[in-house]
């Protein structure tokens, strides 16, 4: 698998390197280091009481992929980064010192795009785009696999979709409890 999945980014790196996406493709994955743009947003967000429940929902599925997607699987796994079997790459970033598998970009940019997403459709397709092109671009940059990008892309699915039903629960048991306080 990791042989077959190496020569998909050479292809990658044969095909569709230039001088301008060596230029850009760092500054995308700038966007889903840490996660720091997706919890500045979700703080943001937190702040108005209209996107509340969408920063709410941001903040849970950012939470379940750091502790389950970072913190267990990618030590559980632990997969070398593909850049360490070929020692001829040139990286455009900074080696990483943590492992591949499953891509914390994707998975950050994945659960916010798509709580994005359920809350507003518009704005969903913007963010699910961008979570792709930051995806794509550690790719591009041959600090992951593939499958570190499909899993970091599913698990932020999943984990985008929960942390949404969580804050629905959280928000409609609020306002159960505010209708009842009102009655009372």
């Amino acid at each position: 698998m990791t042989e077959f999945e190496l020569r998909i980014l050479d292809f990658i790196a044969d095909k569709f390197s230039s001088p301008f996406l060596d230029k850009v493709m760092p500054i995308i994955t700038i966007f889903g280091d840490h996660g720091i743009f997706w919890m500045t947003l979700t703080l943001v967000l937190l702040l108005f009481r209209k996107t509340r429940p969408l920063g709410l929902s941001m903040a849970i599925s950012l939470a379940l992929g750091y502790i389950c997607g970072n913190l267990i699987v990618k030590n559980i796994v632990a997969r070398t980064r593909p850049y360490e079997y070929r020692s001829e790459i040139n990286l455009l970033v900074s080696r990483l010192s943590d492992y591949s598998f499953p891509s914390g970009h994707s998975l950050a940019s994945f659960e916010a795009a798509t709580c994005i997403f359920i809350r507003y459709k518009k704005w969903g397709v913007a963010a699910l785009i961008f979570a792709t092109l930051i995806s794509l671009s550690r790719l591009y940059l041959y600090v992951h696999f593939p499958s570190d990008v499909l899993a970091g892309m599913a698990l932020g699915i999943v984990f985008g979709i929960t942390g949404s039903m969580i804050a629905n629960r959280i928000y409609r048991n609020k306002t159960i409890v505010m209708r009842k306080s009102l009655i009372d």
